[in-house]
């Protein structure tokens, strides 16, 4: 007997206008695959010799030039500890009540954990806490902006009122390719307003190819 996906209404989706974000600048380092303790990271010099012009001339911020060009440029004016910071992915737990060590460490990325979430728990919340943090990573010295990163693997769990799918395994359980891109675009619909910068629906991918 061949297998026949149920077919059935899927959850209304959640249309919140997303907030204008902060202008994005080129950021060319990588991300660590775990997030690590804040303080782990060193603390790049930028001091008023050290700090660059921030004209719209520099190359590295010239939306005009090829990127290899740019991110060349980038690479060229970062110090070692800059680097090392834009590689570091903190909790944001680790830095939520100290906030300035974002641009002391020139951190790169942040992530919101299981759990990991602001007071009041909505979208605007979100958004606010969110926007508190790049404002400090675009103070740094190279005014790299902060990526964010969620976990929305089955739907955004961290946010109250989002809808929850089953995981990854049992989407895949359904054979039915056409589900799960839906399931993909309720959660990523869900995650955006909340976070300004990236939502990361990890595993989704994998859960289509089974």
């Amino acid at each position: 007997m061949r297998y026949q996906p149920v077919r059935g209404a899927l959850p209304p989706r959640i249309t919140i206008s997303r907030r204008r974000t902060v202008g994005a600048l080129l950021a060319a380092a990588a991300l660590v695959a775990t997030a690590v303790p804040a303080s782990s990271a060193l603390a790049d010099t930028d001091t008023a010799a050290s700090r660059p012009a921030r004209s719209r001339t520099l190359p590295y911020l010239n939306p005009k030039l090829p990127v290899p060009r740019r991110v060349s440029d980038l690479l060229g004016r970062m110090t070692l500890a800059a680097k090392t910071g834009q590689m570091t992915q903190a909790e944001r737990g680790s830095v939520d009540a100290d906030q300035t060590q974002i641009t002391d460490l020139a951190l790169g990325s942040l992530l919101s954990g299981g759990g990991s979430t602001p007071t009041p728990n909505t979208p605007a919340a979100w958004a606010d806490m969110i926007d508190g943090y790049q404002a400090h990573a675009l103070a740094t010295r190279l005014h790299i902006p902060l990526l964010y990163g969620i976990d929305s693997v089955h739907g955004n769990g961290n946010l109250v009122g989002a809808t929850i799918f089953p995981h990854n395994i049992g989407m895949g359980a359904t054979r039915d390719p056409g589900l799960v891109r839906e399931e993909e675009h309720i959660t990523a619909t869900e995650t955006a307003p909340a976070d300004d910068v990236i939502h990361a629906a990890q595993g989704l991918v994998g859960a289509e190819a089974g």
